[in-house]
């Protein structure tokens, strides 16, 4: 019985340590997570080493874009990797107000219009446009709703990357405001991104600008994201001369991502 217990706690294989991991390696993810690390004491030492998710990373085409660095953690790099999307909702107006709270709704009220100039990333064909007076909207992110685990926000703490784009119209002038908001349990900031307002003239190239920004090493207690942005022409202009707004997006990255 003694030795019976000792082959048991052995490879359940007897195959090669090379060949127990490709074999994995050909497996979903989640399989080898749920499955095959419960195999036995070789099994799980493969699934559980860096070696096997460094692997997993460079056949399914996700590389870390610093090449300089090293990525401390394959297995974590990985997943935040795979499930790497924009959190938000309805960012480019395809689907109405869908996903928004609209907070002011000034002058004649938030608009949604075609592209005055082509956007850079030419899916986007719409834009939300404000008015005379303050036209605010926000969506808050529930983190763990979308799959981040508590562990992975407080000890892990990924990179949080904001993206905004905003543009002017090019007869009137109009104000761009955003305010991004890292909250706790209690939906109280934990770190704040609110830069000053930009302001464009009367008579202005209406380009599209991109507002950017990163949170990093915030802290444990992260549960929400608040994106709060829109802003007004400058000029009193009954209808919809003021600032546009596209495209917006919250993603989690990994860290050496960023």
């Amino acid at each position: 019985m003694k030795r019976r217990r000792r082959r048991m706690g052995q490879s359940c294989s007897g195959l090669p340590v090379a060949v127990i991991e490709e074999i994995i390696l050909n497996l979903p993810a989640e399989q080898a997570l749920c499955v095959c690390r419960l195999v036995c004491r070789e099994w799980k030492a493969v699934v559980d080493s860096a070696s096997f998710w460094r692997e997993k990373c460079r056949r399914e085409g996700l590389k870390p874009r610093t090449t300089d660095r090293k990525t401390r953690d394959w297995q974590v790099f990985y997943w935040l990797s795979k499930k790497r999307r924009n959190l938000l909702r309805n960012p480019k107006a395809e689907e109405n107000y869908r996903g928004w709270d609209i907070i002011e709704n000034g002058g004649d009220k938030w608009h949604i219009e075609g592209m005055f100039v082509p956007h850079p990333d030419e899916t986007v064909t719409k834009c939300f446009v404000t008015s005379y007076f303050p036209c605010m909207k926000r969506q808050l992110i529930n983190l763990q709703k979308e799959g981040y685990s508590l562990a992975l926000l407080d000890e892990m703490q990924p990179d949080i990357i904001i993206s905004d784009w905003y543009a002017p119209r090019w007869d009137c002038g109009s104000k761009y405001e955003i305010c991004v908001e890292l909250l706790n349990h209690k939906k109280a900031a934990i770190q704040t991104f609110r830069p000053e307002p930009v302001t464009f003239p009367q008579w202005n190239d209406q380009q599209w600008n991109q507002m950017t920004h990163v949170f990093s090493d915030y802290g444990p207690g992260v549960r929400y994201v608040r994106f709060t942005h829109g802003g007004k022409d400058t000029q009193f202009w009954a209808g919809w001369y003021g600032i546009r707004v596209t495209n917006s997006s919250v993603e989690i990255y990994p860290a050496e991502e960023a």
